[in-house]
């Protein structure tokens, strides 16, 4: 099969156009992998200014924690010391009471014995 000049440069153009649609349709590939890309990007980025974001929080958390609550835990508990030793001390003579009430009786009993003993 000879070709013709004419029918050699058609079969060429032919051919080059084939190769520049492919080459087309490659670059459109290419581009849509490249905003792919990008939106990956962009997300990482967005990812990690929330994760700076958390652990800014993080550390005014721990802050706060350590400053104030902690502090403030100390307080209440030797609030509750206080609270509970001058309960103590408010409870004693309360006992003493009850301790000479006990021996009061023991008296009155033994009175009463002394008594039943002398009549």
């Amino acid at each position: 099969m000879n070709l013709t000049d004419s029918q050699k440069i058609d079969l060429l153009l032919e051919k080059m156009l084939s190769m520049e649609n492919h080459m087309q349709s490659m670059e459109d590939r290419m581009q849509s992998i490249e905003n792919r890309m990008q939106s990956m990007e962009d997300r990482m980025q967005s990812m990690e200014d929330r994760m700076q974001n958390l652990e800014e929080i993080t550390a005014e958390v721990k802050m706060i924690l350590e400053n104030e609550i902690r502090v403030n835990i100390q307080r209440v508990a030797e609030g509750h010391f206080d609270l509970s030793r001058h309960l103590q001390e408010a409870m004693r003579p309360n006992n003493e009471v009850e301790m000479l009430a006990i021996k009061v009786r023991m008296l009155e009993s033994d009175v009463k014995e002394l008594k039943r003993r002398m009549a």
